[in-house]
């Protein structure tokens, strides 16, 4: 005789540790940025981003973002990795993950006087990048727009890393 039961609900789902996913992207996300720029400067936040807005420091010690960037990098970076349901129609609806992204990364921005840069990582997908700069160097391929009255560009990671250098760096 042949059991009938189905144990596929009883199943638990394996827990995904979201903490440690975002840290691996935003290790990634340095690696990346570190060859790209032939630098070691591109490191993880202490504490992740949060620790210039919950900590007490002098102006020049505060590092905005979830990684701490060359001192004349032109960007604030936010990392975020694991919104796997986020689709392009979340981009009209402001109470979505990606338009809190956009507004959490658009506030440090304002704070720390520089444009951001948001890398979205998705499983399975291309990372893409997010940014409020009005000066990009770019041809066709990205999206520009207005999200929570923020103007935003969007492109692929890989896009971004094929522009010059002198792009990314505040002129001295």
């Amino acid at each position: 005789m042949k059991d009938d039961f189905n144990l596929a609900p009883l199943k638990k789902k394996k827990k995904v540790n979201s903490r440690a996913k975002g840290n691996r992207f935003e290790n990634k996300i340095a690696r990346e940025l570190n060859e790209r720029f032939d630098t070691k400067e591109f490191c993880r936040t202490p504490g992740s981003g949060a620790f210039a807005t919950t900590h007490t420091l002098p102006e020049y010690l505060k590092v905005y973002g979830d990684l701490i960037t060359p001192e004349n990098f032109k960007f604030i970076i936010e990392c975020k990795k694991g919104y796997n349901e986020e689709q392009v129609s979340d981009l009209f609806n402001t109470k979505s993950n990606i338009c809190k992204m956009i507004d959490q990364a658009h506030r440090d921005s304002k704070k720390s006087s520089r444009e951001f840069l948001l890398f979205i990582g998705q499983d399975r997908r291309e990372p893409i990048a997010i940014t409020n700069a009005k000066d990009l160097p770019f041809g066709k391929n990205y999206l520009k727009g207005t999200i929570n009255k923020i103007e935003v560009s969007m492109f692929k990671l890989a896009d971004l890393l094929l522009i010059d250098d002198a792009y990314f760096f505040l002129k001295q």
